[in-house]
């Protein structure tokens, strides 16, 4: 990478390991510097995102502190072993990152987002798509914005909804008159027909 002034300027490591990833295959999960996911979304995050294979670059650091004289320091552990077990698709960000050129870069392909107005901006901006998770403040307004009005973004609560509607369609589909329970009838007659 060279600055303006064409002096060689070092990559940012988290760059560096998007440049080996496919086009747009990353999503970038970052939660802003006010707000943390509690100990139990982490771990279920983590969970998700080891089970789905899905490459990623995760933004997981404790949300900056209100009270700088407050000597608490809230750690949130991941499932042990969990960055041995994705070291090959995903990496962990505990430290900044520049979060407007990771949204730029060619690999990545979305951002799970809080959904603060300027993550919103960044990602608008680099052309990448949201998975809202608001939180808290204008989050949930900006979340309206990105899903309903915009359109290039989804909400936990729009895909909770969409998976009830499908849980509710496929029982249909297995009680007698459905279309699953007439399929099954129609193959046990075609093979026990001989």
């Amino acid at each position: 990478m060279r600055s303006r002034d064409n002096k060689s300027v070092r990559k940012h490591k988290y760059l560096e390991w998007l440049d080996q990833q496919p086009e747009k295959s990353v999503i970038h999960v970052a939660f802003g510097t006010m707000t943390s996911a509690s100990e139990q979304e982490a771990r279920e995050l983590a969970m998700g995102l080891e089970q789905s294979k899905q490459r990623f670059i995760w933004g997981h650091r404790d949300a900056d502190k209100g009270n700088i004289f407050d000597e608490k320091v809230r750690k949130i552990k991941l499932p042990e072993g969990f960055e041995e077990r994705v070291q090959d698709y995903g990496i962990i960000v505990r430290d900044w990152a520049p979060q407007v050129e990771i949204l730029g870069h060619k690999s990545v392909g979305g951002f799970m987002s809080h959904c603060g107005w300027n993550s919103c901006i960044e990602s608008l901006t680099m052309g990448v798509p949201i998975a809202a998770w608001p939180m808290h403040s204008d989050q949930a307004m900006n979340t309206v914005l990105i899903t309903e009005v915009l359109k290039v973004g989804t909400s936990w609560k729009d895909m909770r909804k969409k998976v009830e509607e499908l849980e509710e369609n496929l029982r249909k589909s297995r009680e007698e008159g459905g279309v699953a329970h007439l399929e099954l009838d129609s193959f046990i007659a075609h093979t026990t027909r001989f």
